[in-house]
This record gives structure tokens, sequence and C-alpha cells, in this order.
């Protein structure tokens, strides 16, 4: 799926409004072909087993299900007889046996699921979580034939089964951590290499970079706003925070009465000491609209801040350094948490001795002294204070504009320098926005699951009871579970999609990037290699050249000495 293809497709999602609209718009993903599936053509053949297999073909989610062959291996006596064993290695090899083929081969989505289901049902649900992640671990490579039996991919209707099955077992805790699961496309459960933490940009709040478990400081451009940001990732080894008053002086509130001083007002002050893998610690001092402490000790973090002055562009004499306007060049701007995606805004702490420049006994003095100033111009020349006057104001006037319209756009970059990080940038913010929208469906789910397991729960103490005069409330218990069931296998169908599509662009970022960097240390490497060859070549020549001189040399010695 290229990158274009992406962007079309995601142009819109922004005003997606509700679940069916969604629904359809997932739809049409599928059918980017005409009325035909995309994947309708990607045909495979599945086995049996490989000691007799059959070319059946297996067609994509959209493709409706009466098309799909009957394809089950497996009859109830051996379903039944599984569903009994501890894990799926086990029942791997009972299949194996009863089956007595001499080499391996699938077992079925069909039979995956009369098997989990059977073993729900049995209350096995071990069995049917190892089965699960089994499955989730097993690749189709695209071999013809394979030595040993593994269980097929899991599809919407494993994973509803399993989270609605454990949910009525009173499993909750397993039937969410399976609903995790569904939201992260790949082999499970396996964290120590994931895509990483999206990173958005302060200003604009867009997707500007991925913050992996590796990386420690970057430096990233934004495409939309054009300016340079720090971002500082690691480990919080160490956090101070300070509580400020919240009393405001009178002269203050009228400042903001008048919009003369906009600043957001600080509640508390943290200082945090963060450790980026190779070991580079740094402390960030930064302020906060609220006393609620942005992240913990011992959390994984990145802070971006403004470009620091050793990153600048050059032009001429001049250096510009490529930062937000109105900041301090390393000035920390937001805070994002690896645990959960949470951003914080950060806000510039006040100084220990406050602000002086807008305070009484800063301005009343000033004032005297310009009026005094004024009143011993006069007498030596009447107009002179009025030169002063517009002179004053004129540098004020030519002041302001330079640093509110000029020294911004000079600091920003050259769009031709941002064209690059541009479409990229424009994935991640696709790849954020599903990101949101799985957590919220994610979140929603969950509710459901526990509003599942509670009507679970009363349907048992109803039926522990035993009166007739419950089943009018057993029967209203019932359609609440099937309502509940039926709205779980939506959001779950939802989840699905929008976690495929989402690994569709962690594909595409990844070839970009990762794949770019190490095919380029790849050809260093080679070139590194090359030059070493080269130098020991060019050594062998210089050993094979005083070799030659000194045969020569002895040759000449023994024919004059005959």
């Amino acid at each position: 799926m290229s990158r274009h293809l992406v962007s079309s497709v995601f142009s819109g999602i922004y005003g997606i409004p509700n679940r069916h609209e969604t629904h359809s718009l997932l739809r049409s993903i599928l059918f980017i072909h005409g009325n035909k599936p995309a994947c309708i053509d990607r045909r495979r053949p599945i086995l049996h087993s490989s000691y007799g297999y059959q070319n059946r073909y297996i067609v994509g989610a959209a493709a409706d299900v009466s098309e799909t062959p009957s394809s089950s291996l497996l009859d109830d006596e051996l379903v039944s007889s599984i569903s009994a064993v501890r894990d799926a290695d086990e029942a791997l090899e009972m299949i194996s046996y009863r089956l007595r083929r001499n080499r391996g081969g699938i077992v079925e989505i069909e039979d995956c699921r009369s098997i989990i289901s059977a073993a729900v049902s049995r209350g096995n649900v071990e069995l049917a979580l190892s089965i699960f992640y089994a499955m989730r671990a097993s690749f189709d490579l695209g071999g013809g034939e394979v030595d040993r039996w593994r269980w097929s991919r899991p599809d919407v209707e494993v994973y509803t089964m399993l989270v609605n099955g454990l949910a009525a077992s009173l499993r909750v805790s397993d039937s969410l951590n399976i609903i995790r699961d569904i939201c992260r496309v790949g082999i499970s459960p396996a964290e120590e290499v994931p895509f990483g933490k999206v990173v958005r940009c302060p200003s604009c709040l867009i997707a500007i970079a991925v913050a992996q478990p590796q990386h420690g400081v970057q430096i990233v451009s934004c495409a939309k706003c054009r300016y340079q940001y720090e971002l500082f990732s690691g480990d919080i080894t160490s956090i101070e925070s300070e509580e400020l008053g919240k009393d405001i002086p009178l002269w203050e509130k009228g400042l903001r009465l008048i919009q003369i001083k906009k600043n957001k007002i600080s509640s508390s002050v943290h200082s945090i000491v963060v450790q980026t893998p190779s070991g580079t610690a740094r402390t960030h001092r930064f302020a906060t609209e609220t006393a609620e402490l942005p992240a913990q000790e011992g959390e994984r973090v990145t802070i971006a801040s403004a470009a620091p002055s050793d990153v600048y562009r050059q032009v001429g004499p001049f250096k510009f350094i490529p930062k937000s306007p109105n900041l301090y060049p390393g000035e920390p701007m937001s805070l994002t948490k690896h645990k959960d995606g949470r951003e914080s805004l950060l806000l510039r702490p006040p100084s220990k001795e406050g602000d002086k420049s807008l305070q009484p006994s800063f301005l009343i003095p000033l004032l005297a002294v310009l009026a005094t100033g004024d009143a011993a111009s006069g007498i030596i020349d009447p107009s002179l204070p009025q030169l002063l006057s517009v002179a004053a104001v004129t540098s004020l006037a030519v002041g302001a504009t330079l640093n509110s319209f000029v020294l911004p756009q000079l600091n920003q970059l050259p769009e031709r320098t941002v064209d690059v990080v541009s479409i990229k940038q424009q994935l991640l913010s696709q790849y954020d926005v599903l990101q949101r929208r799985i957590g919220d469906l994610k979140e929603a789910t969950e509710k459901e699951v526990w509003m599942l397991a509670r009507m679970c729960q009363l349907e048992n103490k109803i039926l522990a009871v035993g009166e007739p005069a419950y089943r009018t409330r057993r029967a209203r218990v019932k359609k609440v579970r099937e309502s509940l069931e039926n709205s779980i296998k939506g959001r779950i169908e939802l989840i699905d999609s929008y976690a495929r599509i989402s690994s569709m662009i962690e594909i595409e970022v990844e070839m970009d990037s990762d794949v770019l960097a190490a095919e380029a240390v790849n050809n260093t490497e080679n070139i590194a290699q090359q030059i070493e060859q080269i130098m020991e070549l060019e050594n062998l020549e210089e050993k094979w050249k005083l070799q030659a001189e000194a045969n020569d040399e002895a040759e000449r010695l023994l024919s004059s000495q005959t």
C-alpha cells in the first residue's frame, strides 16, 4: 500500500461522526478496486495436510460468507477430545496422531473456532487462550508444504468468541487482555521492539516524529509551522515539584483584564531529570497549569523543546535559530508519556524574583523619570519632548513589528527543506487519528465487557435461586446480554480494521526511515570494507614490487659472479 493510497484513503477521516459511517468508510477502503474487494484475487492454497492437500481458496473478509467453502477437517468427537487437553501443543499432537499423516498441515480457521468454543464451554479457558496466542504467533510464509502442524491466523470471529466467552466465564481480565491484543496486528505479546510513540508538534499539535525505545535526542522539523524542535526521550530518574501560591496581585489582575499580560497562570513548578538509553541525563524545569504531576518517576517520556542555540540556519553573516516565536532556545514545550500517550503542555516557570518589568515598583519610578526628562527637555526646546515621544513610539512599533512578524518568518525553514518530511508526517497524523479512535473504541468495549460479565453473573444468581417468578427477569437479562454481545462484536470489527490499516502505515513509515537507515549503514560498511581491501592490495603490490626488485638484484649479483 503506497503512501499516496493511504493519504487519499484518509483524506476525510476527521469527519467520521459515528460507527456506521466509519464501517462504510472501511468497506470503501476494502473495495478500492471498483465493486470488487481489494483482497479477492489474493488466493492461496490451504492444506488439509501436506500428505494430501487440496487447493482451496480463502477470500478476504469483505467477501460473502456463503461463498466460502466448508473446510472442517475435524469431527465433533475429535474436537471434544481436543478441548480437554492442557495447551495448544498437546492439541496439535492429538490432531497429528488422530489423522495419522506423515507430514503436517494447517488447522483451518473453522476448526480453530470449534476447538476454542468447545474449550470455553467446557471451562478449559487455559487451552482457549493457549490456542489463541499460538494462532497470533503463526504466519503463512507461502510455502507449499510444512513439516509440522500449525494454527491459522485468528480472525474477527475468533476475537469475538473469546472476548464474549471469557466475559461469560467471568474471566474479565483475560477478556480485556484479548481486546488489547486486537489493537495490535502482528505477533503478540512482544513489546521489546514496538513501533514507538508518536510525538506531536507542541505548536501545531500534529504528529511529527516517532520516539522509539532506543532513541535519545532527536532534532525534528514540522512541515506545517516549519520550525525545528528537540525531542529528548528517556526515563525519569528524579522529580521535584513545588506548588505555587494561587493569590494573584491586584496589579496583575488589571493587566490581564486589559489584555496586556496573556500568559497562563502557573500552578506548580516541576524539575525532572531524564536519562536517555545511552546514559545521557538532563534536567528540565517547567511549570504546569495544575498541581497534577505530568509523569511519575521511572516512566519513559519524551520532552519536546524549542530548537537549541547550536541548531541554526546560516544566511550570510546572520544565524537564524528555527524556533517558535517568544521562546528561549531549548525551552520545554510539551511532555508525552509513552505508557498511555498522554500529552501535557508545559509553561515557562516564573523566575524566583518575579517579573519586575510590569510591577508597580518598577513602572512608577520609570514613568517619573520619563516625566522629569520631558520637563527638563521642554526648558531647552519646547518641541523636543514631542520629538522624543515620537521617536520612542516609533522605536517600540518597529521593535514589535520585528519581533512579531519579521523575525518569526526569518526563523522558519524554507519550504523545500520540509517537503521531504511532509508526506511522512501526513501518514503519522493519520496514524495518530487511528490510534486515538482505537483507544476510544477499546475503552467503550472494555466497559461493555464489564457490563456483559455482570449480566452473566446476574443470570447465574437467578438460576441459583431457581424461583419461577424470575423467568421474566431472566428473559430481560438475556436480551440485554445478547445486545451487549452484538455491540462488542461490532466494535471488535472496527478495532481490527483500524489496527490493520495502522499496521500498513507503520510499514510505510518504517520502510522510509528504518530500512533506509539500515541500508545506509550497510552501504557505509561495504564502502569501508572495500577501502580496506584496496589498501591491503596496495600493500601487497608494494611488497611484491620490493620482492621483485630484490630478486632482480640477486640475479644481477649471481650473473656478475659467474
